[in-house]
C-alpha cells in the first residue's frame, strides 16, 4: 500500500472515531485502562480480489505480524460470514501450532484482521524446494508430530477445519508448523455431529466428500493423510486431469505412488496409510496419532504465552553509515521495505545488518583488502554492498554483535554461531576449523545454555546466557577475562572481567586483571554501556550521559582536550535532553536523543563524525562538546561506532492519527461493541 494510499484511507476515518494525536482533546480520549502498542509498516505480503495483507513490527517486543485488510464492499454476503466466522473460530483456538488471531476491527466497509506472521514460508514451498530429495524420516515425525497436535487442538474446540492442504500449513523459520485459512472452518456441536456441504480443495477431499455423503472429524485426518504423504513422497496423493477422474480415484483409493519402504519405518507408513483408509470409521484421531510411540517421543512445544491487546502504529526505517574516509552520511538504499533494518553493528573493517525478518547481512567497510571469513560468505572476497549470509537461511537471526575482524550472532532459539578471524580464539573452537573460519559454526557449548547476549570487544567475546551466567573468551592481555576455573579461554569456561584497556586506554590508566566494581557508577542506575578503543558511555536511567576514559581528542565532550581523572556527566552540553543511544568509535562519541537529535564530538578525522573537519594550523580540529549532525530530525532505533565508522538506523515522522473501533464485536451489523485504541503513526517512505 502506497502512501497516498494509507493517507487516503485513515483521512476517511475522521468521521468515524478518528483524532490527531495531537490534536485537542475530544470524546474520544485515551482511557486509562487502554493499552497502547505501537506498529512499524514493513511490507505488503500479497494482494487479492478482496484486499491484502501487510507485515508489520510491533515496536514494544519488536514481533512481527500480518493485518489482513479485507474491502467487504466486494464480498457477497457468503463471503461475509466466512469472513466472521473464521475470526469467531480464530477467536477460540490459542495452540502454538495454530496461526495465532490477535485482534480485528471494523472501519465502515473495511474489516482489518491482526494475526501471527510465518517467515516460513508454507509446506507447498518447502516440498518444491526439495528437488527430488527426500525428507529424513525426523524432519517428517516432527512435522506430523506438530500438524497432528493443531488438529487435536481444533477437534477438541469442536472445530472442522475442511481445508487442511500444503498451502495452508505454514512455516517459522525455526521450522515451526502454523495451520491457518480457517475460512471454511465450521463448528459442530459435537463429536459425532456430520457437516453435508461440499467444500474444500479437491486434491485433499476425502471420498465422504467426494460422494457427496454427511462427514464429520474424519475428513480432516483423510486431508492431513494426504500432506504426510506428500511430505514422504514429494507428489501428490491423488491427481488427474480433471475433477471426475480425480474423485474417482480418490473414492477407489489409486494414489499416485507407493512410499519407500527403504527410506521410511513400517510404523511411519502405517500412520499415513491408517490415515487414509476408505472408511472414516477406521482412521485413527488426532489424539491416537499423538500416542502412536513414533511420535510420542517427540518433545512437546512450550505452551503458548497469553495473547496481548493489539494496538497499531506505522513507520519506516533508513540506514546509514559514514567514516573511513566519507565526510557525509551515505544511505543504504536495500534496508527499506522488508528489508528493513533492525538492529546494525560495525567491526573494524565490516557491518553487519539484522532485518526485521530476522535474516542477517554483512559487507566490507572498504574495498580492496582481503577477508579473514567476517561476512561470513565463506570465501575471503571484500564485497562492498550488503550480501545476505546464505549460511544462515532459515535461522531467525536475533542479534549481531562485531569484533575486529569477526563475527557473532544470536538466533531466535538462543544459539550462537561464530565466523571471522580466529587468531585470538575468538571463534571458540579451539583453532580446530584454522585461523580464518569462512563460513558461520555453531557453537556446540552453548547448545545446553541457552545465550541471551553477545558482545564483542576487539580480540575477544562475552556472553550473558538465560541462567545469568557469564562466558568470556579471546585475547585476555590486559585482562579482559577473570579465571574462576583453570579451563582455557577457548573452552569458554572462564568468567568475565572489565577489560580496562578497552574502557580507559591502557596507555594512560593502568588496566586491572580482576573484577572491579566501577565505584563512581555505582550511584547510578546505568541502562546502557558503550565501551570503545580508549574512552567509554553510560547512559542511566533518566537518559544522563556521562563518559570517563581517554580524553586527547576531546571525546569526553567537556570542553576540552584535558584529561579528566573518574567520570564525566554530561549535562550542559545537552541542555536537559533525555539521551536514548550513544556509541564509541577510535577517539570519538555519536549520541542521540529523545527528541530526535543527533550528534557527534571528539576525533573528525577521516569523515569520523559525518561532517566536514574544521581546519585549523594545517591539521583537522576535533569538536570536544557535542555537536548536532543532520539537517532534520531523525530517531534513532539503533546505531554503532568502531574504529573511524559509525552505522546507525534512522526513522521519519510524517503525520499520525488515532482510530477507535472494536476488538470482540464479531458482527457486521450496527450494535455495542467493546472499544480498543489504534494509533496510526505514517512516516515518510523514500
Amino acid at each position: 500500500m502506497s502512501l497516498e494510499d494509507y493517507e487516503r484511507h485513515y483521512a476517511s476515518l475522521s468521521d468515524s472515531g478518528c483524532e490527531s494525536v495531537s490534536g485537542a482533546h475530544t470524546s474520544g480520549t485515551f482511557s486509562s485502562e487502554e493499552e497502547k502498542l505501537h506498529y512499524i509498516p514493513i511490507r505488503v505480503l500479497g494482494k487479492g480480489a478482496f484486499g491484502e495483507a501487510t507485515l508489520y513490527r510491533r515496536t514494544e517486543d519488536n514481533s512481527l505480524v500480518v493485518w489482513k485488510e479485507i474491502d467487504l464492499n466486494n464480498l457477497s454476503d457468503k463471503k461475509r460470514r466466512d469472513v466472521m466466522n473464521e475470526i469467531s473460530i480464530l477467536s477460540i483456538l490459542q495452540h502454538h501450532n495454530i496461526i495465532a488471531y490477535f485482534n480485528h476491527f471494523l472501519d465502515k466497509n473495511t474489516l482489518l484482521i491482526e494475526l501471527e506472521y510465518c517467515n516460513g514460508g508454507n509446506l507447498y514451498d518447502k516440498i518444491n524446494q526439495q528437488k527430488g530429495k527426500l525428507f529424513t524420516e525426523e524432519v517428517v515425525i516432527w512435522y506430523l508430530y506438530q500438524i497432528a497436535s493443531a488438529v487435536a487442538h481444533i477437534h477438541k474446540a469442536g472445530v472442522l477445519h475442511r481445508d487442511i492442504k500444503t498451502l495452508n500449513i505454514f512455516l517459522t523459520k525455526t521450522n515451526l508448523i502454523k495451520l491457518g485459512d480457517y475460512g471454511l472452518a465450521k463448528k459442530l456441536d459435537s463429536e459425532y455431529s456430520m457437516a453435508e456441504t461440499c467444500v474444500g480443495t479437491p486434491y485433499y477431499m476425502s471420498p465422504e466428500l467426494c460422494q457427496g455423503v454427511k462427514y464429520n472429524f474424519k475428513s480432516d485426518i483423510w486431508a492431513m493423510g494426504c500432506v504426510i504423504f506428500e511430505l514422504l513422497t514429494l507428489t501428490r496423493t491423488f491427481d488427474a486431469t480433471n475433477p471426475l477422474n480425480l474423485c474417482v480415484k480418490i473414492v477407489q483409493g489409486n494414489w499416485t505412488m507407493e512410499v519407500n519402504s527403504d527410506v521410511y519405518s513400517p510404523e511411519l507408513i502405517k500412520i499415513v496409510y491408517a490415515c487414509l483408509d476408505q472408511d472414516p470409521e477406521k482412521r485413527p484421531t488426532a489424539d491416537q496419532i499423538l500416542d502412536q510411540p513414533i511420535i510420542s517421543c517427540v518433545r512437546p512445544l512450550s505452551t503458548v504465552s497469553d495473547t496481548p491487546v493489539a494496538v497499531v502504529t506505522t513507520r519506516s526505517r533508513e540506514v546509514y553509515f559514514w567514516g573511513g574516509g566519507k565526510f557525509t552520511p551515505q544511505k543504504l538504499d536495500l534496508f527499506k521495505g522488508g528489508n528493513s533494518a533492525q538492529q546494525v553493528c560495525a567491526g573494524e573493517t565490516h557491518f553487519a545488518v539484522v532485518t526485521v525478518e530476522k535474516e542477517l547481512y554483512t559487507w566490507s567497510v572498504q574495498g580492496g583488502a582481503k577477508m579473514v571469513g567476517q561476512l561470513g560468505h565463506g570465501d575471503q572476497a571484500s564485497y562492498r554492498q550488503p550480501r545476505k549470509v546464505e549460511r544462515l537461511q532459515g535461522k531467525a537471526i536475533r542479534q549481531v554483535a562485531c569484533g575486529a575482524d569477526f563475527t557473532a550472532c544470536v538466533t531466535d532459539e538462543d544459539q550462537m554461531y561464530m565466523f571471522g578471524s580466529d587468531y585470538y580464539g575468538c571463534i571458540g573452537v579451539e583453532n580446530d576449523m584454522g585461523m580464518e573460519v569462512l563460513e558461520p559454526v555453531l557453537l556446540e557449548f552453548f547448545q545446553e545454555r541457552p545465550v541471551r547476549q553477545v558482545s564483542c570487544g576487539d580480540n575477544h567475546v562475552v556472553v550473558l546466557t538465560h541462567c545469568g551466567d557469564i562466558y568470556s573468551w579471546g585475547c585476555g592481555e590486559h585482562g579482559e577475562h577473570y579465571v574462576y576455573s583453570q579451563s582455557s579461554w577457548s573452552q569458554l569456561l572462564s568468567i568475565c572481567a572489565f577489560d580496562m584497556k578497552s574502557l580507559n586506554g591502557h596507555q594512560e590508566i593502568p588496566y586491572t586483571t580482576t573484577l572491579t566494581l566501577v565505584k563512581q557508577l555505582a550511584r547510578f542506575k546505568i541502562q546502557i554501556i558503550a565501551p570503545g578503543k580508549t574512552h567509554t558511555a553510560a547512559i542511566d536511567e533518566r537518559g544522563r550521559l556521562m563518559t570517563f576514559g581517554c580524553n586527547k581528542y576531546g571525546q569526553l565532550g567537556v570542553k576540552d582536550f584535558k584529561k579528566h581523572q573518574g567520570v564525566q556527566l554530561l549535562l550542559g552540553p545537552f541542555g536537559g535532553k533525555v539521551v536514548t543511544k550513544v556509541s564509541c568509535g577510535d577517539g570519538f562519541t555519536i549520541a542521540a536523543t529523545e527528541d530526535n537529535q543527533i550528534f557527534a564530538w571528539g576525533n573528525a578525522g577521516n569523515g569520523r563524525l559525518g561532517m566536514p573537519a574544521d581546519r585549523g594550523f594545517g591539521s583537522e580540529v576535533c569538536p570536544a562538546l557535542p555537536r548536532p549532525i543532520f539537517g532534520s530530525l531523525h530517531h534513532v532505533p539503533d546505531l554503532s561506532c568502531r574504529g573511524w565508522h559509525t552505522i546507525l538506523i534512522m526513522e521519519k515522522v510524517l503525520n499520525s492519527k488515532t482510530i477507535r473501533s472494536n476488538s470482540s464485536g464479531l458482527s457486521i451489523g450496527s450494535g455495542e461493541m467493546s472499544i480498543f485504541v489504534i494509533i496510526v503513526i505514517i512516516l515518510l517512505y523514500y
